[in-house]
């Protein structure tokens, strides 16, 4: 005879993954942009933006939206034009990263940047950039490297708090 230990039935949010869709923010977005980043504000992990600046960038942004409309993720993506004079291309910076606590560990970061892969060559960007504060694994797992600021767009560099200690991070798109 074998005998099994009984196992507690899985929850119900283990069985079907929820429905998301991913989105190009619009300004009416801003204030849950703004509260999603708060918690990685108050980490360290985000330099605070004022609300003023989703709204106006709003379009910078791909957001996961949840199946009640909530925003579950958002990544902002700032195209820089080329700048031949200094051997640049078109390159993009990735920047305000944000997954939901209750959707951690569910695959959205790594939704999310593929999506901004995806958008990245729709609007033929040579490189993406972005700075971390914490490891980066997701973004090594997506061929980022790191490099240091002078390759980096020039005004997005100079933007860098050098007392933040970020890592750079780049990749070819």
């Amino acid at each position: 005879m074998i005998t099994a230990t009984p196992r507690p039935a899985p929850h119900a949010h283990a069985l079907v993954a929820p429905t998301t869709t991913v989105r190009t923010a619009r300004p009416e977005d801003a204030q849950a942009l703004a509260d999603l980043s708060q918690p990685f504000v108050r980490s360290g992990a985000l330099r605070e933006r004022p609300l003023t600046l989703y709204a106006a960038h709003a379009t910078d942004f791909l957001v996961v939206e949840g199946p009640d409309g909530t925003l579950e993720g958002g990544v902002g993506l700032r195209a820089h034009p080329a700048d031949p004079g200094e051997g640049r291309g078109a390159a993009g910076v990735v920047y305000n990263f944000c997954v939901a606590g209750h959707r951690q560990g569910d695959g959205l970061g790594a939704e999310l940047l593929r999506a901004v892969l995806a958008s990245a060559r729709a609007q033929s960007l040579d490189a993406l950039f972005t700075a971390t504060t914490g490891g980066g694994g997701l973004f090594i797992r997506y061929g980022f490297a790191p490099t240091t600021a002078r390759l980096a767009p020039p005004s997005w560099a100079a933007s860098l708090d050098p007392r933040r200690n970020a890592r750079i991070l780049t990749r070819a798109v």
